[in-house]
């Protein structure tokens, strides 16, 4: 990693806590889930490729997590995605992270 951004264009990053209220396999796919989240103001939905990592949608159901909430959104497999989960990489894989306490949905990380 040697770019760096300025304070400046970090701050330009909306990132909140998100509840999942609901969630299932994308048909047809193997890697993706479509999720209903929770994200305090309102509630989006979201396509992210979790599939490799967690077998059953469902689990992710009551489930907090960091949400970039102002990414252009992005239609994948016919779904409008408004938003991206944020989630560790490791071997290329993605690694869920959480609050280390339940917080009001809507919470902006810093």
């Amino acid at each position: 990693m040697d770019t760096n951004i300025s304070f400046t264009d970090f701050k330009k990053l909306d990132i909140r806590i998100g509840t999942v209220t609901e969630a299932e396999r994308v048909e047809d796919t193997d890697k993706l889930f479509k999720l209903t989240v929770d994200i305090g103001i309102e509630t989006r939905t979201l396509v992210a490729g979790l599939g490799e990592v967690i077998n059953d949608p469902k689990d992710l159901i009551g489930k907090q997590l960091p949400i970039l909430t102002n990414l252009e959104p992005k239609t994948i497999r016919g779904i409008t995605s408004q938003g991206m989960i944020l989630a560790a990489d490791e071997g290329g894989l993605p690694v869920l992270l959480h609050p280390e306490r339940k917080i009001a949905n809507g919470s902006i990380v810093r």
